[in-house]
């Protein structure tokens, strides 16, 4: 995740939006989304943080591909792995959206910009555990 933390470096963000201009970061972000898997992770966790069987589970995938795409789609900042405690003492990761939408666009040079904001659930948790991405939400660059 520190990989793709330097990546959004070059971005600016105004309230729960980060403006993302790198263009590995933004390629990463493009990458995800055309991979009909990694929208089907983001639309079965947009209700609720799910385990990776249950992720496997409700998109019909393989359990490897699973965490495949898990871990492509966390390294790009659209997905959050927590931590299930159970009273057994077998935790488990599970993954929640960080995402509410994105949006690409051209800015004023003809550059390829891309807008990502953050679901309102998560603006603050994301803030605390993603400080190279988010932190700083709310504040101009």
């Amino acid at each position: 995740m520190v990989q793709s933390a330097a990546r959004f470096a070059n971005r600016h963000s105004a309230e729960s939006e980060t403006v993302v201009r790198n263009e590995d970061a933004v390629q990463d972000l493009l990458d995800a989304f055309n991979d009909a898997g990694c929208r089907a992770i983001l639309d079965a966790t947009s209700g609720e943080a799910l385990s990776a069987s249950e992720v496997s589970e409700a998109c019909d995938l393989p359990l490897s591909t699973t965490y495949r795409k898990l871990d492509q789609l966390t390294d790009a900042g659209l997905l959050e792995e927590r931590t299930r405690i159970r009273r057994s003492g077998k935790h488990a990761s599970e993954y929640a959206r960080l995402v509410e939408d994105m949006v690409i666009s051209l800015d004023e040079c003809g550059e390829m910009e891309l807008r990502v904001s953050l679901r309102e659930d998560t603006e603050q948790l994301s803030a605390a555990t993603l400080p190279g991405v988010y932190a700083d939400a709310g504040s101009r660059n």
